[in-house]
């Protein structure tokens, strides 16, 4: 961790100006984006705070402004040996813990704040898996009154139609990255942190469960498994996706993904138009599941890559094929058991990856390319909604 020297470095600056023509060029004609440039900038520090669509983000904020800019990031980035103390010699990202509310990062933020610099992040903390801005920490508002920095809110649109998490290609599709407001100091310092925090979640707030053009490819639908694992007729499933179709595996009904983001059954009707309609309804009904009853055989049994995150480190790999077993209660790995009553966090990074926070070991599970780490966060959290006395508790966990 930085901290009695300098966390801003010249060196920064310099690899900002050599990449951007490299990398706006690429980025437009593969994401289809148009280019706005943040012509209001002026030579003085932001707090950048955009919504979450794609895994190039980042990158479209870079774009939009001139000076270097601290990006926060999840501890997962910081956990890959050299390539991690790479990233941070060009760049110096802020580590964040995605468990929890990290004073560490704070405190980087208020360093980064008091050198000149300019910080984005992202108050969701995870990308979409259907199109819908999701859940956003209360605390960005506490944090943006501390840092005293000018807001820039940053919206991405069309960015879930043309990457949506749960896939592994990009679509041929229009998407729009720009500043679209900034608020300034003398407008927010006398809000409440409600306030504050309900403006922030208002202009962030993006909905792409709708038709806005086409976003075309032949894999559509590929490994949208990795966010569906309910069926409307069969309950907890599997899928199985290819090209355009993904199918449930017990009663083999096939849905189809149309480049218009809608869906729409083989043969049949399909309850749920859009995506976003079917996670809301499988979101639904896991929130009106009794998980207690299905603690006697596992509900899923999957092989996995078994990692220990040494965090800001590397990852030690334990195992490259770990039996885990997900129940109501519980996640066993092989012969470990962790009870969801004593675990600290259970959490998913990018599309087929799990944390399971257990006192002051991280371990990570990482699946194959249609393994669906969505559910372990999922019954972790309805789990423990039910045991705080929330039977209809709707947070799950993203």
């Amino acid at each position: 961790m930085q901290s009695a020297k300098q966390w801003i470095q010249p060196r920064h600056r310099v690899v900002y100006t050599l990449l951007r023509p490299f990398l706006r060029p690429y980025v437009c004609w593969r994401y289809g984006i148009r280019e706005e440039r943040f012509r209001e900038e002026g030579n003085r520090p932001y707090l950048i705070v955009m919504n979450h669509q794609t895994g190039f983000d980042q990158f479209f904020v870079a774009m939009a402004f001139r000076q270097p800019i601290y990006f926060l990031a999840t501890e997962d980035i910081f956990s890959m040996g050299w390539v991690s103390k790479l990233i941070r010699w060009l760049v110096a990202p802020i580590p964040i813990r995605k468990q929890t509310t990290d004073i560490q990062a704070v405190k980087n933020c208020i360093k980064v704040a008091r050198e000149g610099g300019t910080i984005c992040l992202a108050p969701e903390g995870n990308r979409t898996f259907h199109g819908r801005t999701v859940y956003m920490n209360p605390s960005i508002a506490s944090l943006t009154k501390k840092l005293g920095l000018p807001l820039a809110i940053f919206r991405i649109e069309g960015g879930y139609g043309v990457q949506p998490r749960w896939s592994d290609v990009v679509r041929k599709g229009k998407m729009r990255a720009y500043v679209s407001r900034v608020i300034e100091l003398e407008e927010y310092k006398d809000m409440s942190n409600t306030e504050l925090f309900a403006l922030i979640e208002k202009e962030l707030s993006v909905d792409e469960v709708c038709v806005t053009g086409q976003f075309r490819h032949k894999k559509n639908a590929e490994f949208l498994e990795r966010a569906m694992y309910v069926c409307p007729w069969c309950g907890l499933s599997t899928f199985e996706s290819h090209d355009d179709i993904i199918r449930c595996t017990k009663c083999g009904r096939e849905i189809r993904h149309l480049p218009t983001k809608e869906l729409e059954g083989i043969g049949f009707d399909f309850p749920h138009r859009f995506v976003a309609d079917w996670y809301e309804w499988q979101q639904n009904y896991i929130n009106h599941t009794d998980l207690t009853a299905l603690t006697e055989t596992p509900v899923y049994r999957e092989t996995v890559r078994l990692s220990r995150v040494h965090p800001y480190k590397y990852k030690e790999l334990l195992k490259k094929e770990a039996t885990v077993c997900l129940y109501g209660d519980r996640i066993t790995v092989d012969d470990r058991e962790f009870p969801f009553d004593s675990v600290g966090a259970v959490v998913v990074l990018g599309k087929n990856k799990v944390n399971i926070y257990d006192g002051n070991e991280i371990l990570q599970l990482k699946g194959h390319k249609r393994f669906n780490a969505l559910k372990y966060v999922n019954f972790f959290h309805r789990y423990k909604n039910r045991k705080a006395g929330e039977k209809n508790g709707q947070f799950l966990g993203l």
